[in-house]
C-alpha cells in the first residue's frame, strides 16, 4: 500500500484535492501496518542469512495475521489497490478495527521475544556489530534515507520533516542509531515497529469518533455510490465516464515522497491535461541503497556480504524494474 500511496499523493497534488479526515486515518493505519509487515520480514530473514532459522517462523506468523487484515479491508492479500486518488476504495469494518486493536495489544510481547531471540543473541551480534559501518556524511553522499540514514545518526523522517496525511497530529518518536552498522539498523527497525503500533492505536481511537466520507466527494475522480447512481443521471454518467476513460488531470509536474518502510519512496509525475500521465518516474530507495554494497563490503569477509545485504533491506524486483 505504501507504493500506491505515493502515486495517489502526487495525483492529489496535481488535482488540488484533499482527502477527508476519516480517509487519512484509514490510510495512516494501513501505512503503519505495512511498515510492520516490511520490518518483520527484514529483521527475521537477515537473521536466517547468518544462521538462525527460528526468527522467520515467528515473524511470519505475525505477518500472516496482518495479511489477513489486508484481505479483509480490500479483498486481496498483495496487490490490494486499496488507496485511490482522493481517498480509499472502501470504508473499514468496525469488526476489523477491533481485531487490529487486539493485535496491537499482543504484538509488543512478540517484539520482546524477537528482541531476546535476535537482537540479544550472541552470534547475531558477532555477525553484525561493526559490520557495514557507514558514517553519516557518507550516507548523504550515497543518497541514503529511511533506516539506513537514521541508523547513522540523522533524525530525518518525512513523517516529521514534511508531514503528509494526518501524521503531524499524531504522537510518535523517531528512533536514531549511533554507530551506523548492521546491528544499529536492526535495533532501529525493531523500535520503529513499536512506534508504528503506537501510531496505529491513536488512529484506531480517532476512527471510532471520526465519521464522514472516506474519499473526496468529486464524482469525476471517485466513483459515485451505487445508491447515487440509482437516483441521479449525473452520477450514472460520471460513473460511466470514470470507468471508460478515467479522470483528466490538469497539466503540470509534481514530486511526492513518502516515508515508506524501506526509505524515501518518491513519484515524479508529469501531466499534460489528458487522462493519462505524460511521464511517471519512480524513485526507488532500494536502488540508492544497493549501489553502496561494494563500498560497505570493503575490508570485510565474503561471509559478511550476506549480512550487509540483509541490513540494506532491498527488494530486487524494485531495483531491476
Amino acid at each position: 500500500m505504501t507504493q500506491e500511496h505515493a502515486f495517489c499523493l502526487a495525483s492529489e497534488k496535481l488535482l488540488a484535492i484533499a482527502v477527508p479526515k476519516r480517509g487519512q486515518l484509514i490510510r495512516v493505519l494501513f501505512l503503519e501496518l505495512s511498515r510492520i509487515l516490511s520490518h518483520l520480514l527484514n529483521v527475521t530473514t537477515p537473521a536466517m542469512d547468518v544462521g538462525a532459522l527460528t526468527p522467520p517462523l515467528w515473524g511470519f506468523e505475525e505477518r500472516e495475521k496482518l495479511m489477513i487484515s489486508y484481505e479483509r479491508v480490500s479483498g486481496s492479500r498483495l496487490h490490494v489497490a486499496y488507496f485511490r486518488p482522493g481517498g480509499v476504495n472502501m470504508d473499514i469494518q468496525d469488526e476489523l478495527v477491533d481485531d487490529i486493536e487486539s493485535w496491537c495489544h499482543t504484538f509488543p510481547s512478540v517484539l520482546d521475544d524477537l528482541d531476546t531471540l535476535v537482537v540479544g543473541n550472541r552470534i547475531f551480534k558477532q555477525r553484525n556489530v561493526d559490520i557495514g559501518v557507514v558514517p553519516l556524511e557518507d550516507c548523504w553522499k550515497w543518497g541514503f534515507s529511511g533506516p539506513m540514514l537514521r541508523g547513522s545518526g540523522a533524525a530525518w523522517d518525512l513523517r516529521k520533516a514534511q508531514p503528509y496525511e494526518c501524521y503531524e497530529e499524531l504522537d510518535f518518536d523517531i528512533p536514531v542509531g549511533r554507530h551506523g552498522d548492521n546491528y544499529d539498523r536492526t535495533v532501529l527497525r525493531m523500535e520503529e515497529m513499536r512506534q508504528s503500533v503506537r501510531i496505529m492505536l491513536q488512529c484506531i481511537d480517532r476512527l471510532r469518533t471520526t465519521g464522514g466520507p472516506i474519499s473526496t466527494p468529486d464524482g469525476k475522480i471517485v466513483p459515485p455510490s451505487r445508491k447515487d447512481m440509482k437516483r441521479s443521471m449525473e452520477a450514472l454518467i460520471q460513473h460511466f465516464k470514470l470507468y471508460s476513460e478515467g479522470f483528466h488531470v490538469p497539466a503540470g509536474e509534481v514530486y511526492a515522497a513518502t516515508e515508506s518502510p524501506k526509505a524515501e519512496f518518491g513519484v515524479y509525475l508529469v501531466a499534460d491535461g489528458t487522462n493519462k500521465a505524460y511521464r511517471v518516474k519512480v524513485r526507488s530507495p532500494c536502488f540508492a541503497h544497493l549501489q553502496a554494497i561494494d563500498y560497505m563490503s570493503r575490508g570485510h569477509m565474503l561471509a559478511d556480504v550476506s549480512a550487509i545485504l540483509g541490513s540494506l533491506d532491498v527488494v530486487f524486483g524494485e531495483v531491476d524494474r
